[in-house]
Parts: structure tokens; C-alpha cells; sequence
């Protein structure tokens, strides 16, 4: 299974953009997203070392939400 995971961009060069989620810092390919107006503290979705899509800082909650709530789920299963 391929998971996208939301980050917050820290700084980027344009190019390639050092993000960070839950205290791991990650660079990034903004390539796919020339298009968009990527500042620090935006947050995007991030697949396989690329951006693939700008998000709103609820919606990078919603989700963060969502998988700490797979992994909750999966650990208790792990433990049954």
C-alpha cells in the first residue's frame, strides 16, 4: 500500500524544499508542483520524495489524524 504523508515546508530552494512532520525532516521534490505558490509553512502531500499537492493546514491535520488512527489500530491488532 502507497500512503501520501502531510508535511509542512520548512525552506525550499524553488526546487527541492526541507520539510518536516512529527519531528522527522525530509528534503522534497517540488517539481510537480511548479505551478503553485509553495511558501514556508505551507503544507503539502508528499508520495515517494515528491509534493503532489498543496494542502490546507486542517485538511494536513485531518489526515495526520486519520493515520496515527490506522497505526493505533493496526498496533492493537498486532497485540491480540
Amino acid at each position: 500500500m502507497c500512503l501520501g504523508v502531510p508535511m509542512q515546508v520548512v525552506e525550499h530552494d524553488g526546487i527541492t524544499a526541507r520539510c518536516e512532520a512529527k519531528g522527522i525532516e525530509r528534503s522534497v521534490s517540488l517539481f510537480l508542483l511548479q505551478h503553485e505558490d509553495i511558501k514556508p509553512g505551507d503544507h503539502v502531500m508528499v508520495h515517494v520524495g515528491y509534493a503532489i499537492q498543496k494542502m490546507t493546514a486542517e485538511d494536513a491535520k485531518i489526515s495526520w489524524e486519520l493515520l496515527d488512527e490506522m497505526l493505533t489500530e493496526e498496533e492493537l491488532m498486532g497485540n491480540a
